[in-house]
Order: C-alpha cells, then sequence, then structure tokens
C-alpha cells in the first residue's frame, strides 16, 4: 500500500513539473513571438512613415506643377484627386481580395515562423 502512495506521490510531481514546464515553455514562445513582430514593426513602420511623407510632398509638387500648367492652382489639386480616386477605385474593384490574402499570408507566416 506504501508503494503505491510513493508511486501516486512520484507520478503526481512528475505531472506537476511537467505542467510548470510546458508552461514556461509556452511563455517563452509567445515572447519570442511577440518580440519578432514588435521587432520587424518598428523599421516597417518608420519606412512607412519616412515614405508616406515622400509622397505627401511629391503630390504638393505634382498638384503645383499641374495648375501652373492649367493656370489655377486648385486644378492641380483636382487633378491629383482624381487620380487618386481612380487608383483607389481600381485597387477597391479589382485587387482588394488579393491584397488581403497577401497581408494575411504575410501575418500567418510571422506568428508561424
Amino acid at each position: 500500500m506504501e508503494e503505491n502512495t510513493r508511486l501516486i506521490e512520484s507520478l503526481l510531481a512528475s505531472a506537476t513539473e511537467y505542467a510548470k514546464t510546458s508552461f514556461e515553455l509556452v511563455k517563452l514562445k509567445t515572447l519570442d513571438k511577440t518580440t519578432d513582430v514588435v521587432s520587424s514593426a518598428v523599421p516597417n513602420s518608420i519606412f512607412i512613415i519616412l515614405t508616406a511623407t515622400f509622397m505627401l510632398f511629391l503630390n504638393i509638387g505634382i498638384a503645383l506643377w499641374l495648375g501652373d500648367v492649367f493656370g489655377k492652382a486648385f486644378l492641380g489639386f483636382f487633378a491629383v484627386a482624381a487620380f487618386y480616386i481612380v487608383i483607389g477605385l481600381f485597387i477597391h474593384f479589382f485587387m482588394h481580395k488579393k491584397i488581403k490574402r497577401l497581408v494575411g499570408n504575410y501575418f500567418i507566416k510571422c506568428m508561424l515562423k
């Protein structure tokens, strides 16, 4: 009877140790994935901000240039806005699913890496 009690206690201790180790492993894996995603998001965010700033000034320059060509500054801004609405509608109607799939696959790849 005593031997059964010792075996059960030993089994219980092993199960407890296994649970603690498994929990620690899950915590470390989660930390690794989170660190990977955040560390890659920071440089990407900086690149996106710099690219957006470049595009803003480029578009202002193009709008002012087109305004000179058309004779009125506001017409240049309307032309640039019309260009972007056409591009936006094209993306919305023809490229939306493809872009959604690409972004989804990228995030899944990052999380399963």
